[in-house]
């Protein structure tokens, strides 16, 4: 029984991380990604690396949702908002939203729920069925 729950949990988490990110990556496919690469040169470097994006918000989230290469899908997600962090939200660590919490909750949300699925993996409930080393 307690490691049907386990499974259930770590499905729930897959879906929920890879589903809400998704939605962040669409965005950037539809309406592109000329404002990360405008960030990413105004720090010295290459454009292109804004295309790491997409593998943070597009690739990842499907891994994630299938349950394949989940623990990679996880370290995707985390290298993305570690630069999220890096490149947009340095000087926001400290700030407070206007309802109280924390300004930047939401990328902490999705940093360390993709913590979580790296330790975690994929569970049963999954393509791979959680037997593979990253899964």
């Amino acid at each position: 029984m307690q490691s049907t729950r386990d499974d259930l949990g770590k499905l729930i988490l897959r879906l929920t991380l890879g589903i809400l990110l998704l939605f962040h990556g669409v965005n950037k496919v539809i309406n592109g990604i000329g404002f990360i690469e405008g960030m990413v040169t105004s720090h010295g470097l290459p454009s292109f690396l804004a295309y790491g994006v997409y593998l943070g918000e597009l690739l990842a989230p499907v891994l994630l949702i299938l349950g394949v290469l989940t623990r990679l899908g996880g370290l995707l997600v985390v290298g993305n908002m570690v630069v999220a962090f890096t490149l947009v939200h340095l000087n926001q660590l400290g700030d407070l939203a206007k309802t109280g919490g924390w300004s930047l909750e939401l990328q902490a949300f999705y940093l360390f729920m993709g913590v979580c699925v790296m330790l975690f993996g994929a569970g049963r409930y999954s393509v791979s069925g959680g037997r593979g080393a990253l899964d």
